[in-house]
């Protein structure tokens, strides 16, 4: 992946993770699409977005690696 390409995936799962944790209920539709045999929750929605807030996290770590 290039610089530019893992930079636009860490700004996207920061994104999407503090959007999951601040406006939960906004996001409910899109889960309901996204994860459609099950129903969404509140809780499901939380722990997916502290799931792509780790993801940034371990995705930046990789990028302050490569620039190293």
């Amino acid at each position: 992946m290039s610089l530019f390409e893992i930079c636009f995936v860490v700004q996207l799962c920061l994104a999407f993770g503090v959007a999951g944790l601040l406006w939960p209920e906004k996001l409910m539709p899109f889960f309901e699409v996204l994860m459609f045999p099950w129903a969404a929750s509140y809780r499901g929605i939380r722990a997916n977005s502290i799931a792509a807030i780790g993801l940034s996290v371990l995705l930046f770590a990789r990028l302050l690696t490569s620039l190293g």
